[in-house]
């Protein structure tokens, strides 16, 4: 870390915000040993606070004065050399600023922002002021509290135009608003109790005979000695002491008096440790050839792309890496797509690696993110860190390999907030900063993957065979026309399907349903008039959920009640429309009444242990059908699965993007693989209105070769990846004359200098969400074309066209590499 010392200092500071360049501050003589990677407190603009990270510390003086730190919130860097190299690459490629990436790389409890605090002015409540019946409410409502936030303030006496009104009471000098800035991550405390330091071995009959009025103390004492011998530290969680012996607090409380033993107050970690209990599995020859092979490619190869078959073992040739990168003392990251998948690998990994495994994702509580953050940066230490896209920006100190699990997920992009990178590309980035390996695995390759092992940039490492050479899941195709046709459905079930699931039931083996839709019903129509209800902040129709009896909106959020008859036509005549994961759950109850199903999407998994309570059910017996959105097709792990019935396989096919026929084929060979993972063959039963579609037939034989053969000529043919890059720029505006005509300017600019492969201006499926409109524009780019300069030249005339007046409020976003 940089480190200067000299009485008149500055810094270059980056903040958490939407800032196109870095801000100065003079550093007071008391903080002269100030480094680089630490967080300071400064004040930005007239009135807030916040917490900045140091970027640089120099000497040079600015033309201008500027303000000085106002405290520095850690003693040594939080962020090392490495990260910040990395934020700048990912600032720099994916069109963000350092503060919007500051913002995405540290947990909450790290970013400290003050809150406007409104208190009352006492003095003012002798004299006599005429107020209006708003002003009066915030008054008598202040007159019951210290200070209250904004926030609190509104929610609380629900005003409109609340902002305004505050200004009037401010401008009256009746009320004052004061910063106050708070540190959100508070370290974890437990009550310990050790020997006391007079203790001495060769007196332990003193102290018996001290004890021998009370069996219960002597006990105790016996306890506490036993425990302590056997974990060679004389110092015990009281918690733990007395829930071992079942003693009262009481009876401990008497040998504190005594002065045996001593109470005190130690920080401890927020994470369950356990330790290792079983060594890495032993491989079989297929998987031991395939991990040779992975050593011998990273000899001359950075990145390797392990092609293994669903259930062929990746995760133990994962796991045997693990273990040789860690005995090498060095540290791994083992990212995954989602956080479902966290559940069973942190089980598995736990029973190897015990302590060293940390678990890092959004479901983790803040504070347990802070101290692996913590932990990480004062602990130079073999580690294994298993986690979702965030993962990328830990403080890592010696990282040796980095293992992307399902490569070709989505999920790993980043969709909705700047910058919007994607976490495999960053961790190869990473991992060549520390001159680590990466391995990427997956059964179904993203199709830039597969072609830059083809070309030799990537190593290529094939596993084509199941485990224990189990046969991969036998796929049955029913035609749904044909089905409907000749009255062989009941409900959204094929009879092929029915009898299948009965057979698997009777078996005693559990069945996954996919449908990767969820709520009851996408949405309601009027048998009469065709009208639906549409959500009034976006451009779609509102999806109903039977589970709360609501309309809502799958965008924004907004909910309504089901209408019991059209508003349009004054007709009872509402029905459903679609299906979901809803409506799946409860067909089954009426067709199969004596058995139990459990439903995993997005609306049961809000909560921290929700995801483990359902995969453990499942994988105990406890539930005989999953019923899942595309969360059950990501590398899960059931050992008595059966059978997987995909309910509806056209939507995954309609969907208007180039990718649309490679995630199709990649979710319905994923999750057609969580059939037959142990001892027998699984079957598949996939429903479709296009059976001879075909991604079909290639999903039918497992053909991946051929499926990427088909789709690299499309990609070539229509200019997209691998063959050319992509930029897509979306626009937003609350104003749709105004959406299209800066949208006009900025394409018409692009075309001008760019020329060909400019599409647009472009409508996309949902044209407002949250009340903006939105249209996009699509920028191809040969590769061999300077991406560099024309995500610089984007950003120059985006920023140019913000300056005019009419176009201050336009939204812009540069979405490289989009998904």
């Amino acid at each position: 870390m940089q480190v200067v010392s000299n009485s008149e200092l500055y810094v270059d500071v980056i903040l958490p915000l939407f800032l196109t360049q870095n801000y100065t501050y003079s550093v007071p003589e008391e903080f002269s040993n100030i480094q680089s990677g630490v967080r300071v407190i400064v004040q930005f603009a007239s009135r807030k606070f916040y917490s900045a990270l140091v970027y640089k510390v120099h000497k040079n003086k600015p033309a201008v004065d500027c303000k000085p730190i106002i405290s520095v919130l850690d003693e040594k860097p939080i962020v090392n050399n490495a990260q910040l190299k990395l934020w700048e690459w990912i600032a720099n490629y994916y069109r963000a600023t350092l503060g919007e990436t500051y913002n995405a790389a540290l947990p909450a409890g790290l970013k400290m922002e003050s809150e406007s605090k409104i208190s009352l002015n006492r003095e003012f409540l002798s004299k006599t002021v005429i107020l209006t019946p708003k002003e009066q409410q915030i008054i008598d409502l202040l007159q019951q509290t210290d200070s209250i936030d904004l926030q609190t303030l509104t929610k609380k006496l629900e005003l409109k135009n609340v902002l305004s009104v505050i200004k009037s009471l401010q401008e009256k000098k009746i009320i004052s608003l004061n910063e106050r800035i708070e540190n959100s991550y508070k370290p974890k405390y437990a009550s310990f109790v050790a020997l006391s330091p007079s203790f001495q071995v060769e007196k332990i009959e003193e102290y018996n005979s001290l004890l021998k009025k009370s069996k219960k103390q002597q006990e105790l004492f016996s306890l506490f000695l036993q425990i302590s011998e056997a974990k060679k530290e004389f110092k015990i969680e009281k918690r733990t002491l007395l829930e071992k012996g079942n003693y009262n607090v009481s009876i401990l409380n008497s040998l504190i008096q005594k002065g045996v033993l001593i109470s005190f107050l130690q920080q401890i970690s927020r994470q369950t440790k356990i330790d290792a209990t079983q060594s890495v599995c032993t491989l079989n020859a297929e998987q031991q050839t395939a991990y040779e092979k992975i050593n011998q490619l990273f000899q001359e190869k950075n990145v390797i792309l392990l092609h293994g078959v669903t259930s062929s073992g990746k995760t133990e040739i994962y796991t045997h890496l693990i273990q040789e990168t860690l005995k090498k003392g060095k540290q791994v990251l083992y990212l995954v797509p989602e956080i479902a998948l966290t559940t069973q690998l942190a089980e598995r990994l736990t029973r190897v690696f015990g302590e060293k495994l940390d678990v890092y994702h959004s479901r983790v509580s803040g504070s347990e993110r802070v101290e692996i953050w913590n932990n990480l940066c004062q602990k130079n230490e073999p580690k294994i860190i298993l986690g979702a896209r965030s993962s990328v920006f830990l403080p890592f100190s010696n990282l040796g390999l980095v293992i992307v699990d399902e490569e070709h997920e989505q999920s790993f992009k980043q969709f909705d907030n700047t910058p919007r990178y994607h976490a495999r590309n960053v961790a190869i980035v990473l991992a060549s900063f520390w001159g680590a390996k990466t391995l990427l695995g997956s059964a179904t390759p993203s199709l830039e993957s597969y072609s830059n092992a083809l070309s030799g940039k990537y190593g290529l490492v094939k596993l084509t065979k199941r485990f224990e050479d189990i046969k991969l899941p036998e796929i049955e195709v029913v035609d749904l026309q044909q089905s409907y046709k000749r009255k062989q459905m009941k409900g959204h079930f094929s009879f092929a399907l029915l009898e299948k699931m009965k057979q698997t039931l009777d078996a005693g083996e559990q069945i996954i349903l996919f449908q990767n839709r969820r709520g009851f019903s996408p949405y309601i129509e009027c048998k009469i008039c065709a009208w639906n209800p549409r959500c009034p902040h976006c451009d779609v129709s509102l999806s109903y959920h039977k589970n709360f009896d609501k309309l809502v909106c799958h965008y924004c959020g907004h909910t309504e009640k089901l209408p019991t008859k059209c508003p349009s036509c004054e007709q009872e005549t509402l029905q459903h429309k679609g299906f979901g994961t809803e409506q799946i759950e409860e067909e089954l109850e009426s067709l199969f009444p004596n058995i139990t199903a459990r439903r995993m999407d997005i609306d049961t998994t809000r909560s921290k242990k929700s995801y483990e309570n359902i995969i453990s059910d499942f994988a105990m017996g406890k539930a005989n059908i999953l019923v899942g959105t595309q969360i059950v097709s990501k590398g899960l792990d059931f050992d008595n699965v059966g059978l997987v019935g995909i309910l509806n396989a056209d939507n995954l096919l309609n969907y208007p993007n180039f990718r649309a026929y490679e995630r199709a084929f990649q979710m319905l060979m994923q999750v057609s693989g969580r059939a037959g993972r142990r001892q027998k063959q699984g079957n598949v039963v996939l429903q479709t209105f296009s059976p001879e579609h075909p991604i079909i037939q290639f999903v039918k034989t497992a053909d991946y070769q051929s499926f990427f053969e088909q789709q690299m000529i499309e990609r070539e043919l229509f200019h997209y990846p691998p063959y050319y890059r992509l930029i897509e720029i979306t626009i937003k505006h609350r104003d749709y004359k105004v959406l299209n005509k800066v949208t006009f300017a900025l394409c018409n600019v692009l075309k001008q200098s760019i020329e060909k492969y400019v599409l647009g201006p472009i409508n996309p499926p949902v044209g407002r969400i949250r009340n903006y409109y939105i249209k996009t524009i699509l920028l191809k780019i040969e590769n061999k074309t300077n991406i560099d300069q024309i995500k610089h030249f984007v950003s120059q005339q985006t920023n140019k066209l913000l300056l005019q007046n009419e176009f201050k409020s336009t939204h812009f976003f540069i979405d490289v590499d989009p998904m």
